[in-house]
């Protein structure tokens, strides 16, 4: 017998040998008929696999990330199962699941693939989820891996091959198709009830633009067809909240070929919500005790020798820029680190003033490839909530949950309620990829893993996904859509202190080396402002819209008591505009709403009179009329609600 412990702690003794599906089985009939795969320990595995020792399990269904990831991985084979009975020939490179479905990377030869040919696709791969086909794993040797699609002439499988130990290879086989993959999957094809071929673009094998391109076909899957409906339905509203197609229609920000690709330009309106963003965390990091430093846009080699980023980044970087000093090489900064490690450098530092808490809002510049810009989210040049704390070790966890707490804030305040904590550590696997020494990598791990528990954070811990200095605290939202968007992280580094050589005297009146915190709640603006567009559809929260109130007088003649109005707003710092187009009250009206401008103030004779405006809320209609006083009042006291909850 074996002891298999569940997600609950609960234990319970099975026979060895026994497989994820028989244990649904014995729990219950319903989940049997829903679990998608096993996680056995730290890895998913199908639910036919015998397990033959203690272990640890969690039983997966399409309501877990890693449940849908196997059924969006068997669907990658169903869609290659699907292209090889109509494209006789097929090549396949690899076929992973995505965060929203799946893809396969073929070779057709000298056919074409086009959006007239995803319903014959579809209905292909439907024909055959219908067979209910088994996904069966076996064992195989290298040799034999070899002469399988040596015979079948697939170059690209043997290409993977190669890189494979003996010993370590599978094949799965379901239906007529037989594919080298390590999976899982799930039970058959049957679970697979909804299609959708999404998209078709070119990709470069092993990405490399020396290798011939393949066809990229982009697909989703899902167990209901109501649910494929649901999907399709948010792709659209999504189209609508596009953070590029709303930020020119709102006029916020722009590009400019002759600037340079992914270089943007903040409008008027654009540039009011960011500097009020920038005020919003300036006065949170004041009141935290943060102080303000600004650094230049440029930095000499050495530094960035000094930090690692050359060796890290060099190759991501904008070219050098050579002064006619001979050998004199500058860099645009692609972090603000290193700059702030070298104002802690100014003076001494003493145990009794640390920690020290260093603030920028700092424009570092990476230089990404064309073919990965995309608005605002991915850009080569872009600014940091950047901070960096410096303390001694014994304060790292307090320090951490502090900034744990600013964080919170801050998504409270724009409306992100629904977000994980990821804990993003080494791959201890693959430990050359990070500098530094084992002991201070696992106090640092420690820390940032106690932290988030005493915070009472949800998390997930992912291995592999450390910056190569330290480990990190991702925070993963999700936003109106559901989709899952990573903005504000926190990191642990005791590297950098020591290649700078950072120190402070202790109570010992010894030298000691502090540690160091990196965070950036927003993380970047240009991308925090985008998922923020795309969240909130453009409908700002009213205390950061760049237009919080429109005056729109009903003729010429109330146009200087709509002035004293906006005047008497301007005192109390809430911003908009009179619009004195010479257009009807109802066009005036439009306008606003589609500008989004949270409050639109009519006035006309009556409001003259009474030293008031008729109030209208973008989306909910007309409020009555206030005074200008009782507007204020109530505007103030919405705003405050907002920051403060």
């Amino acid at each position: 017998m074996i002891n298999i412990t569940l997600p609950d702690g609960s234990v319970r003794q099975y026979s060895k040998g026994v497989t994820g599906l028989q244990i649904a089985s014995s729990i219950s009939e319903g989940l049997a008929r829903n679990v998608l795969a096993v996680k056995v320990n730290d890895t998913v595995w199908d639910l036919s696999r015998p397990i033959e020792e203690d272990a640890s399990i969690q039983l997966l269904t399409w309501n877990d990330e890693l449940g849908k990831n196997a059924f969006w991985h068997s669907s990658a084979h169903l869609l290659a199962e699907a292209l090889e009975a109509l494209y006789p020939g097929v090549k396949f490179g690899i076929g992973p699941p995505v965060e929203n479905g799946f893809y396969y990377d073929v070779d057709l030869g000298d056919k074409t693939f086009s959006q007239e040919d995803f319903a014959k696709v579809e209905q292909k791969m439907l024909e055959l989820a219908r067979n209910k086909n088994e996904f069966q794993r076996r064992e195989v040797s290298k040799a034999e891996a070899i002469e399988y699609f040596t015979q079948k002439g697939d170059e690209y499988k043997l290409d993977l091959i190669k890189d494979l130990e003996d010993g370590t290879i599978t094949f799965y086989t379901q239906g007529n198709f037989v594919d080298l993959c390590r999976g899982p999957h799930i039970p058959n094809t049957g679970f697979i009830k909804a299609v959708k071929v999404m998209n078709v673009a070119g990709a470069y094998w092993r990405g490399d633009d020396n290798n011939k391109q393949l066809t990229r076909i982009y697909g989703v899957t899902f167990p209901k067809q109501k649910e494929l409906t649901e999907h399709l339905e948010r792709l659209e509203e999504a189209k609508k909240r596009d953070h590029r197609k709303l930020g020119k229609e709102l006029e916020l920000f722009a590009f400019s070929d002759k600037v340079g690709m992914g270089l943007p330009l903040w409008l008027p309106k654009g540039t009011l919500l960011r500097e009020r963003l920038e005020q919003f965390m300036r006065k949170a990091q004041v009141k935290a005790g943060y102080q303000p430093v600004v650094t230049p846009h440029i930095g000499s080699k050495e530094l960035y020798i000094t930090s690692g980023h050359y060796e890290k980044y060099g190759a991501d970087s904008f070219q050098p820029i050579k002064t006619p000093n001979e050998g004199e090489e500058f860099f645009l900064k692609p972090m603000n680190c290193p700059h702030h490690c070298e104002i802690y450098k100014t003076r001494p530092r003493s145990y009794k003033e640390l920690p020290v808490r260093l603030a920028e809002f700092g424009t570092v510049y990476r230089y990404e490839q064309s073919g990965e810009l995309h608005g605002l989210t991915r850009v080569r040049g872009f600014t940091q909530d950047d901070a960096h704390i410096f303390c001694r070790p014994d304060q790292v966890k307090e320090e951490f949950k502090k900034v744990i707490d600013l964080v919170l804030y801050v998504f409270n305040a724009l409306g992100f309620e629904d977000f994980t904590a990821q804990i993003s550590l080494r791959d201890p696997d693959n430990k050359q990829k990070y500098i530094g020494g084992d002991e201070a990598w696992e106090k640092a791990e420690s820390a940032i893993i106690e932290a988030a528990e005493e915070k009472g954070l949800r998390t997930v811990t992912e291995l592999g996904e450390a910056a190569f200095y330290g480990p990190k605290l991702d925070f993963m939202v999700r936003d109106a859509l559901g989709r899952k968007w990573q903005l504000g992280t926190i990191q642990v580094d005791y590297q950098l202190p020591e290649r700078f050589q950072l120190e402070y005297i202790g109570a010992d009146n010894a030298k000691h080396r502090p540690v160091m915190i990196h965070r950036a709640p927003f993380g970047s603006l240009e991308r925090f402002v985008a998922v923020l567009i795309e969240h909130c559809g453009g409908n700002f929260p009213l205390w950061l819209s760049p237009e919080q109130f429109a005056i729109l007088p009903i003729s010429e003649k109330y146009q200087d008591f709509a002035q004293q109005v906006y005047d008497r707003l301007q005192q109390e710092d809430i911003r908009g505009f009179v619009d004195n187009r010479d257009e009807k009250i109802g066009r005036k009206i439009r306008d606003a709403e589609v500008g989004k401008v949270p409050y639109m103030l009519i006035v006309g004779e009556k409001e003259q009179e009474n030293g008031a405006v008729s109030v209208r809320r973008h989306g909910e209609g007309d409020l009555g009329t206030m005074t200008v006083d009782e507007f204020i009042a109530s505007f103030k006291s919405k705003v405050a609600e907002m920051i403060n909850n």
